[in-house]
């Protein structure tokens, strides 16, 4: 199939340097007054909107959209195809009512999760794939589901991944 398309279609995306090591992946979009912090990676067809502040180390996967004026602190993570909403009554156009969302440093928000106008994440708070938050999601907590609820702590969480990563490497289930 693929010898038969034309040899400038390109089937992969380019890398974009954006400096202080950060980069991002053709095609995807960066509004204008957007702040990309240090080493962040965008993936292609990502949509950061205007005003967005990423902190240094923020990882957002292809897919993803982040509306105007949301804020992501240091070492976030956003899955592909996850959507950072603003707007409550869209399309309002009315940047006034827009409640953007903020996401506290080393949060991660999973793959094809939507989190609604003004939902923030807190420090560390993760959001599974799939789900949808309608709520303030607190620091250190893991929320999922539709709408999001409490699942268990970052604690937790992070001890069951370190579990899971011990047992790939043993062989364990």
């Amino acid at each position: 199939m693929r010898d038969s398309m034309a040899k400038e279609t390109p089937l992969s995306g380019t890398c974009a340097v954006l400096g202080n090591g950060s980069v991002a992946w053709r095609p995807c979009h960066i509004g204008n007054g957007t702040h990309v912090g240090a080493s962040c990676s965008i993936g292609s067809l990502a949509h950061i909107g205007r005003n967005v502040t990423l902190g240094n180390g923020c990882r957002i996967q292809g897919g993803a959209y982040v509306a105007d004026d949301c804020h992501l602190g240091e070492g976030v993570f956003i899955g592909p195809n996850a959507t950072l909403l603003n707007d409550k009554y869209p399309p309002s156009r009315n940047s006034e009512q827009w409640q953007p969302v903020r996401i506290g440093k080393n949060a991660v928000v999973g793959g094809g999760s939507t989190v609604l106008p003004g939902c923030n994440i807190g420090e560390g708070g993760v959001l599974g794939a799939g789900s949808t938050l309608t709520k303030q999601l607190p620091k250190h907590e893991v929320w999922a589901g539709q709408p999001a609820v409490f699942v268990m702590t970052r604690k937790a969480y992070d001890e069951k991944q370190h579990q899971l990563k011990l047992n790939t490497r043993t062989g364990d289930d």
